[in-house]
């Protein structure tokens, strides 16, 4: 073989390498499906759902409940620069995609995270079932359990489940709320029942609420009493 042929078979041996190497380098595509578009919101709300003070579990929430919160990070009645970030530039149509795709999901609850409740006594986790349960007619107080449902797995379409979430982020909602940082649409019923209760009424509710262990084939109910206890924005059809 001459000097040049060798040179021509070594460049094109050369070049068959480079082009298998570009090809098996190339990224692969990406299927375009609403679950590989939401992988961005799993990064923080992962469906294994740990859930605590930050980024609570979403999964299996009713959906109208879902979107509203989308909507309200969108219109800047709930402030948290990132999901802000996320959402600012979404349609309406699309913000309910996302919604039902995490009210479908129904991953295992994880083992219960107390977080500050774990040091509450006696007194306080007997004070929060009450509120729980009952409310405190002498404050005005309705019972969660009124709106939130007697399991207290939300109900279908807007309103949450309250079980599942550890006791600091319950904690954070209700400052959140209380200081005029997170709203809902008009009328804000949990604005109002927040600024009734005293600091020691929100740990003692966070409390006993972090201390309930979830039942793995929980959902939210389909119906509940009417009229609510008040009237709230965000839940349709009172």
């Amino acid at each position: 073989m001459t000097t040049f042929s060798t040179m021509r078979l070594c460049a094109a041996l050369a070049l068959a390498g480079w082009c298998a190497q570009s090809q098996a380098a190339a990224p692969a595509t990406l299927p375009d499906t609403l679950e590989q578009r939401v992988a961005a919101c799993v990064a923080c709300h992962s469906l294994k759902e740990r859930s605590d003070a930050f980024f609570p579990r979403i999964a299996g929430k009713p959906a109208g409940y879902l979107y509203n919160q989308l909507v309200n990070f969108r219109e800047g009645r709930r402030h948290y620069p990132m999901m802000t970030y996320m959402v600012d530039h979404l349609p309406d149509a699309y913000l309910r995609e996302i919604a039902e795709y995490f009210s479908a999901q129904h991953p295992p609850y994880p083992p219960a995270q107390a977080g500050s409740g774990a040091s509450a006594d006696a007194a306080s986790l007997a004070r929060g079932q009450a509120l729980v349960q009952q409310g405190d007619p002498a404050k005005k107080i309705p019972a969660c359990a009124a709106c939130h449902g007697s399991a207290l797995t939300g109900v279908a379409p807007a309103i949450p489940g309250l079980i599942g979430l550890p006791s600091d982020y319950i904690n954070a909602q209700f400052g959140a709320w209380k200081n005029k940082v997170r709203r809902a649409a008009a009328p804000d019923c949990m604005a109002d029942i927040a600024g009734k209760l005293s600091e020691a009424d929100v740990a003692a509710v966070s409390g006993w609420l972090s201390k309930q262990t979830p039942d793995a084939a929980a959902r939210p109910a389909t119906s509940i009493a009417m009229p609510l206890p008040l009237n709230c924005g965000s839940v349709p059809a009172q």
